[in-house]
């Protein structure tokens, strides 16, 4: 029996844990996928189970090597971002990995950007607390000093995963640059907040994406990866197959808008927009938009659900429909209040649903809110740059209302959605091979849909 070669990698969302092998024409040949109910760190705040995780990543990874079927030639690992796990001297982990979304001391917050009130533009990182990584490692040396001092490395996630099959501590651009607060665009080093703090003693050397350890593991020969953040990773599969400039809309929990042909300074106008930069794989800025629109998107839906008695889904059956389209068009407005968005618009007291007869009249109202807020940020990210070309990729592809909507915003656009929930994980496979893509690669495998703008008249 002649084994099929094969890369492997582990994709790691918050939610669900992804295995997958891909082989030389990185088509999906194998996936498993896992969850872990979440642990609790020393303060009581939800966060990664890391034990159950490692405990997984190896006894999976194990088990595969000795697959009669697969000959794995390499792996890879991609994984959320805006998180560290902190190693001793002996390699042990020490505390957690942090929730981004454990709430900070406001006093620890206020004294820093008092201390450096230029950081979020020369850092391309919104004031976002714990989603700026480095405050992460700051936290702890002002308030767990005895933790502090005993790290020996700050992992970035996506390399404290490669680490387990490594055992070598390296960061990588694509980690560093996610809304960090960590790295200075202009300079193009850590900020100097990091050096006077001293956190860079911290880091480990900074190597290219691309690198790979080419070692002996279990008693086989393999090229090992040193990770990539999920967001950059789900981008690369565009620009290794497309020849035009382009902006994607990756949508899910975070809407992100990434233009990698804009790499323009970012002014405070764009932070105060929830602009950022990412960074390509290669160290270069990639401008960006944010909106946590799948978050917002949840809750309303819920609250609509409950007003309107329906189970929750039924949402996922409704149709854009024109006439109500049009009516509710006639004289807009803001209906919502929403909870979790920090992006500028009108803010309400509370939601006004008492116009609406019925769950679709509200549902498209809500989407028609949200939209307006979608197309300003995907606006931002393409600024001046010179493209007629979006790609949509991600769960809103599913909602009808939503992609027509973006598609007639965006009319004198070539709007096309894709259907593959393989993103990152490919962008993770691709990264560490040699192989170059052809030019139908993107049409041959993420389903594309070409939008036919509406005709509303």
């Amino acid at each position: 029996m002649t084994k099929i070669k094969v890369t492997a990698v582990f994709d790691i969302g918050k939610t669900n844990k992804k295995f997958f092998l891909f082989d030389n024409r990185f088509q999906e040949v194998y996936k498993e996928y896992a969850q872990f109910d979440e642990i609790e760190d020393e303060d009581g705040f939800p966060t990664e189970n890391l034990p159950a995780l490692k405990s997984w990543l190896k006894g999976l990874f194990d088990r595969i090597l000795t697959a009669e079927e697969y000959d794995i030639k390499a792996i890879n690992f991609s994984t959320y971002g805006a998180s560290f796990v902190h190693l001793d001297k002996d390699g042990n982990v020490l505390g957690h990995l942090y929730n981004y979304l454990k709430p900070m001391p406001q006093d620890l917050l206020d004294d820093f950007h008092t201390n450096y009130p230029e950081i979020s533009v020369e850092t391309a990182s919104p004031k976002s607390g714990m989603l700026n990584s480095g405050m992460q490692i700051l936290w702890l040396k002002k308030t767990k000093p005895e933790l502090f001092n005993k790290i020996k490395y700050a992992l970035h996630f996506p390399q404290y995963v490669a680490y387990l099959f490594t055992g070598i501590p390296l960061s990588e651009y694509t980690s560093i640059g996610c809304h960090t607060a960590l790295w200075n665009y202009n300079k193009n080093d850590y900020h100097d907040w990091v050096y006077k703090e001293k956190l860079n003693d911290l880091f480990p050397p900074i190597v290219s994406t691309q690198t790979s350890v080419n070692m002996v593991y279990n008693g086989k020969r393999i090229k090992i990866g040193v990770g990539i953040h999920d967001s950059s990773s789900a981008l690369l599969p565009y620009l290794y197959s497309e020849n035009n400039r382009f902006l994607l809309l990756s949508t899910g929990t975070w809407s992100i808008s990434l233009n990698t042909f804009n790499d323009e300074q970012l002014t405070q106008e764009d932070i105060d927009n929830n602009c950022l930069n990412y960074m390509q794989i290669d160290g270069r800025r990639v401008k960006a938009t944010r909106f946590f629109m799948g978050n917002e998107y949840k809750i309303q839906v819920g609250k609509l659900s409950a007003h309107y008695g329906k189970e929750y889904g039924y949402h996922r059956s409704v149709k854009f429909d024109k006439a109500l389209y049009l009516k509710l068009m006639k004289e807009p407005s803001i209906y919502f209040k929403f909870e979790g968005v920090r992006l500028k618009r009108k803010q309400l007291q509370k939601t006004n649903l008492e116009p609406f007869a019925t769950f679709e009249e509200a549902f498209h109202q809500l989407m028609i809110e949200l939209i307006e807020l979608q197309v300003s940020t995907m606006k931002m990210a393409i600024g001046n740059t010179k493209i007629k070309k979006i790609y949509i990729d991600g769960g809103f592809t599913d909602n009808d209302i939503f992609i027509k909507l973006v598609g007639h915003h965006f009319k004198e656009y070539s709007v096309r959605t894709t259907n593959s929930p393989l993103g990152s994980a490919l962008g993770a496979a691709m990264v560490i091979s040699n192989k170059k893509l052809t030019e139908t690669f993107l049409k041959e495998n993420y389903k594309m849909k070409k939008l036919t703008p509406l005709e509303l008249v």
